[in-house]
């Protein structure tokens, strides 16, 4: 079950929308490098994660809430990402593990997750194949992240 959000986490949530002109987002990850499009696209999809999170997990809200923060997330998220689907991006931050170590983070709150990222991505119309890959890439991490079962 989802904890309930913060005022502020909601408030957040209730202003955050897609970036004024993109509409559909499209990028593969099948072993082709992401075109500076396609970075941006995966940036849009960052930008709207940890906000809509933030407004239904308790995890998101300290980050949301801080510009510093959020910036800093959104920038390895997007980093990951792009690595992680074939992209000349770099990602420098914590391995996962170290990340989320002691937040007590369970199966619920990354399928949690999971689904705030299917609704991101649903929100500019990725392509069910592209959230698959996207999915596949990334899902392998629960079990770094995960502590409580």
């Amino acid at each position: 079950m989802r904890a309930r959000a913060s005022p502020a986490a909601r408030t957040l949530k209730a202003s955050c929308g897609p970036p004024v002109g993109v509409k559909n987002i499209t990028f593969d990850i099948q072993g082709r490098r992401p075109s500076k499009i396609q970075i941006l696209a995966i940036a849009a999809v960052v930008a709207l994660l940890p906000l809509t999170a933030a407004a239904q997990n308790h995890f998101f809200a300290a980050t949301a809430s801080n510009p510093a923060r959020l910036a800093s997330f959104k920038m390895k998220l997007v980093d990951q990402i792009c690595e992680a689907s074939g992209g000349p991006c770099k990602y420098t931050g914590k391995d996962m593990k170290t990340a989320h170590q002691g937040m007590g983070i369970s199966t619920g709150d990354f399928n949690a997750l999971v689904e705030d990222l299917v609704g991101a991505l649903d929100k500019f119309k990725v392509g069910a194949a592209e959230k698959n890959q996207l999915l596949g890439v990334l899902g392998p991490m629960q079990g770094q992240i995960v502590e409580k079962r």
